[in-house]
């Protein structure tokens, strides 16, 4: 018999008495072990160093004056990764591995530093501070019913905050002629270029049903089936990516025609066309959001390549979306992905190739600034050897 783990929780101590309180983070963080109580007065060179020494701050001041702190933070967070003027200059990374890790490296370090900031939450996602906002309808799409007081960090209810704007807004997709609108903790059809080839490339003579391998916000289930597909079953193992995409697709009036399910990579049966979009660098995430973009030693990209064979018709294409970000990064090299292909039993019958035109791509700052500008995302067309 399974047991349900119990909730975290945080201790402090406040006005002489031993306090405690649930702990929550959807990025996977530990509760701090050591906490200390900040207002309006803290200064931002204190508050940084405690942070930096792993000590958090419970704010119990304005509101508004959190995020101001919370700004100030960053800023020497960034000022701290950029060398002094007089200072010997930081040696190159010697390869873009190293470069790639390093990046990794800061990104952790200033995540874990400006999450030391921690606010309250009470009884229906209230905040107990002055001009605190109301956030109860974001508090709601991320984390579900309320179930009792917690402490959060600052920096996640700014990103729950953003999510919700999203949410309401969408993304503005040319291949639908319509918005997508992702959930907290889905990746965002942001970068427009790979739904651009499912919607650009010829689909296999006749095609009436398609498997859509990770549907996400539901992007490509959508476009296929705008395309005429009229019977897509699209999976996923994520509760929230299923949910968006099920509001997104009935929100399009697709629902109908695509049928989600939750499953690891496959359904059950053959289609002549599978499609697949994985995450597509192979390193290991540093919270479960970040599984949308990071897959570890390339799971979910050698599945489904393993696997393609079995669930084709005879004659049928798996169309495997796929940046070569990986190989500028030394990551994954192209022999690699290429042995894994013909190890599945599967030979390439075309490939239909873009660029980027994200603004990284062209930001000359960007640690990454190499790979990415030289980045190519490609529709593998494959089909049994």
């Amino acid at each position: 018999m399974s047991s349900v783990p119990m909730p975290q929780q945080i201790h402090w101590e406040e006005n002489g008495v031993a306090c405690s309180a649930r702990w929550r983070s959807e990025a996977g963080m530990p509760p701090p072990k050591r906490v200390v109580i900040a207002d309006d007065r803290t200064n931002a060179d204190v508050a940084y160093r405690l942070a930096c020494e792993g000590t958090a701050l419970l704010w119990r001041g304005d509101f508004q004056n959190a995020r101001q702190l919370l700004q100030a933070l960053a800023r020497r967070a960034d000022h701290k990764s950029k060398p002094a003027k007089k200072a010997k200059p930081a040696k190159a990374p010697a390869t873009p591995t190293e470069a790639f890790h390093l990046h990794r490296q800061a990104q952790s370090q200033r995540a874990r530093t400006l999450a030391m900031l921690l606010i309250p939450f009470e009884d229906g996602y209230t905040i107990p501070l002055r001009r605190a906002p109301e956030v109860q309808l974001a508090c709601n799409e991320a984390y579900g019913r309320f179930e009792e007081p917690f402490i959060a960090s600052l920096r996640e209810l700014l990103g729950l905050i953003g999510a919700h704007e999203w949410r309401r807004t969408g993304v503005e997709i040319p291949a639908l002629d319509a918005r997508i609108h992702p959930h907290y903790g889905v990746f965002s059809p942001v970068r427009g270029e790979y739904v651009q080839l499912v919607a650009d490339t010829p689909l296999p003579a006749g095609v009436k049903l398609a498997f859509d391998i990770g549907a996400g916000t539901g992007v490509l289930s959508a476009v296929l089936a705008k395309r005429g597909v009229a019977r897509v079953i699209a999976t996923d193992q994520d509760q929230r990516a299923l949910s968006c995409a099920r509001e997104n697709l009935a929100r399009l009036d697709l629902d109908g025609q695509v049928e989600l399910l939750e499953a690891d990579l496959f359904p059950e049966g053959r289609a002549p066309l599978v499609v697949c979009n994985p995450p597509w660098v192979p390193a290991r995430p540093s919270s479960p959001i970040e599984y949308a973009v990071y897959d570890p030693e390339s799971r979910m990209l050698r599945g489904f390549l393993a696997g393609l064979v079995d669930h084709l018709t005879p004659g049928g294409e798996g169309w495997l979306i796929l940046s070569d970000l990986a190989e500028h990064l030394g990551l994954r090299p192209r022999e690699e992905l290429t042995a894994w292909i013909a190890a599945a039993g599967l030979k390439v019958i075309d490939r239909h190739d873009v660029r980027p035109t994200h603004p990284r791509a062209a930001d000359a700052t960007d640690p990454l600034h190499a790979a990415r500008a030289a980045e190519v995302t490609s529709l593998w067309r494959l089909a049994a050897a």
